[in-house]
């Protein structure tokens, strides 16, 4: 049985969260500010924190400063959206992945589930499966097996949209244009680049967005071309 720690200054968000973590098969603590959190990590086994921003006594982006000096368990950050200068700073300093209140809770059980998964999948194998794998947000794409996983679920895609993913993967945040992704993932002159290249990318949102008219990783950048964010 894997342990989450909740940190939340909000007693009923954390109620919320006991019950379904609870309800799929996790052994919960709680804490109710980031210095009592770091308190709990330093006496008990934790797989995964739930670690809110905005906290009295220490928030989180500071609490998450002091637990990466000792540990890499990992963290989901519980961010407002008004909270975005400091969820930048929390994934600069270490966090895994953020989820926007208010939550889905099968979204966020399905993130729990997939980094906890990684977690484990990554502490049990060497350094050499590690560089095989390429991870953002919740994507992981092993390119020793070819897979894709998106919040620990198998992602069924292309030849041709792996190519395109492990090219972004690899170039995290930077802006391409179509022909320049042409270019460099069909390794040919740009010719109908226009046209074929946004296919390949509407039908990459359709299998690793929610919502694929409002993306979360897959972005157009208008005027520029696109690119993958975490």
């Amino acid at each position: 049985m894997y342990t989450v720690l909740i940190c939340d200054d909000d007693r009923d968000i954390r109620r919320a969260l006991n019950i379904y973590l609870t309800g799929a098969g996790y052994r919960v603590l709680e804490a109710s500010d980031g210095r009592e959190a770091l308190d709990v990590t330093a006496r008990e086994e934790v797989h995964l924190i739930l670690l809110d921003i905005m906290m009295p006594e220490l928030d989180g982006v500071s609490a998450l400063s002091l637990l990466r000096e000792r540990s890499n368990v990992p963290v989901i950050l519980l961010t407002a959206k008004s909270e975005y200068t400091d969820k930048i700073m929390g994934l600069e300093l270490g966090a895994d992945d953020y989820v926007t209140k208010p939550f889905n809770a099968q979204e966020l059980l399905a993130r729990v589930k997939a980094l906890l998964r990684r977690y484990i999948h990554m502490n049990e194998q060497g350094p050499a499966k590690r560089q095989s794998c390429l991870v953002l947000g919740g994507i992981e794409l092993d390119d020793d097996t070819k897979t894709v996983l998106l919040d620990g679920e198998e992602v069924v895609i292309t030849p041709k949209e792996y190519d395109i993913l492990k090219f972004f993967m690899e170039n995290p945040g930077k802006v391409f244009s179509s022909r320049e992704i042409y270019r460099r993932v069909w390794q040919d002159k740009p010719m109908g680049a226009e046209g074929t290249v946004p296919v390949h990318i509407r039908h990459l949102r359709e299998k690793l967005e929610i919502d694929p008219a409002s993306p979360r990783y897959l972005k157009v950048v208008w005027g520029k071309g696109y690119k993958l964010e975490g």
